[in-house]
């Protein structure tokens, strides 16, 4: 909208020109999600906390988490508010990028809703069951890499770029929509497995998105992306403008779940921001980096994973408790504890795999 209204003002006054910048109105998109976030949060958590949509602990859990009980939960619809106002207002309506990315968080949000609202107001524990709710994540996974990849207008946005190699970029034609499809919902999955401690989530999926959208910006740059000899992938860039409003609300978020925790942000939350890492790391074709930057993302699946495995194989648990998180705790670390030695692995993890943009 704003972009829009920068061309009529430009006729007015030159200097509004300063809003066509995509670095200015990211900035911007950051702001405005950041205090949306801060505005409507206390709303949000009163109107969960009368409704009485609070958190349910798993027995057999650590006892520390006993006193969440009741915690208002499907906080997450703060941070799709605050990042649905933000794009709309500040990135350019004729990209499709932005377009898809939205809808297809939006869209696994409906899903984490849809589970929330079963578990949390109408008390079935069940929530949605697990095949309707991967179902409709296959459904809507697969809906945006089919339409990422009949909008391709050409082959150099199907391609996969290995880290660390100059001239290496795989072209997989139609296998493209196999793999986009397993990084949307496989992260979306991946996110929501990680959310289970007070803002143990919410700041790797702000450092994470932050990353992808400056790789996302660089991408869509002719002359950057020459220079780091990455794809050129012509609108790319405007996804930082999304990027940049899940930052703002992630951290306006976080204002409201750092320890001890006043909202949780639920399926509705984990499962959007999930997805949208996915979309974009596949809009700015670096897949492989995000698995480096959301290392966390993947260590915690993994742990889930090999301890059903195990279990199911030799009758043994691998660890104390799954996801990996929960081991620690029951190790003996306090809540705080991990979640910022997770943060700071994030950190340099994320680091790490903006590194790779060079060492080619």
């Amino acid at each position: 909208m704003i972009y829009w209204l920068s061309e009529y003002l430009m006729s007015i006054d030159s200097s509004f020109a300063v809003l066509q910048y995509i670095t200015v109105r990211a900035a911007f998109s950051v702001i405005t999600a950041l205090i949306v976030s801060l505005i409507f949060g206390p709303l949000v958590i009163d109107r969960l906390n009368v409704a009485q949509v609070g958190q349910v602990v798993r027995t057999d859990g650590p006892q520390t988490h006993f006193e969440k009980a009741g915690t208002p939960t499907m906080g997450g619809v703060l941070i799709l508010l605050s990042i649905t106002v933000s794009t709309i207002l500040w990135a350019d309506w004729n990209n499709h990028y932005v377009w898809i990315v939205l809808a297809v968080t939006l869209l696994f949000g409906a899903v984490g809703f849809v589970d929330d609202y079963r578990k949390l107001v109408k008390r079935d524990p069940a929530g949605l069951p697990a095949r309707w709710k991967y179902f409709w994540q296959s459904v809507f996974g697969l809906a945006g890499a089919v339409v990422l990849y009949i909008s391709a207008p050409g082959s150099i946005e199907l391609e996969y770029i290995v880290p660390f190699f100059k001239d290496v970029a795989l072209n997989l034609g139609i296998v493209y929509v196999i793999i986009s499809y397993f990084m949307i919902v496989g992260f979306s999955n991946a996110v929501n497995l990680t959310d289970g401690l007070d803002g143990l989530a919410i700041l790797p999926t702000v450092l994470v998105g932050g990353a992808l959208g400056v790789i996302a910006y660089l991408a869509g740059h002719s002359e950057f992306s020459a220079y780091l000899n990455i794809p050129y992938i012509s609108g790319s860039g405007e996804i930082s403008i999304f990027a940049g409003a899940l930052l703002g609300a992630g951290l306006g978020f976080l204002w409201f779940n750092t320890y001890p925790a006043q909202v949780f942000m639920g399926d509705i939350g984990a499962l959007a921001l999930g997805a949208a890492l996915g979309v974009m790391a596949i809009i700015s074709r670096h897949e492989i980096v995000l698995f480096i930057m959301g290392g966390v993302f993947v260590v915690e699946t993994a742990s889930v994973i090999i301890q059903v495995a195990s279990f199911k194989l030799t009758g043994r648990r691998i660890f104390r408790m799954a996801p990996l998180h929960h081991h620690f705790e029951l190790k003996g670390w306090p809540e705080p504890r991990v979640i910022v030695r997770f943060w700071i692995i994030t950190l340099m993890l994320v680091l790490f795999g903006l590194v790779t943009l060079k060492l080619r």
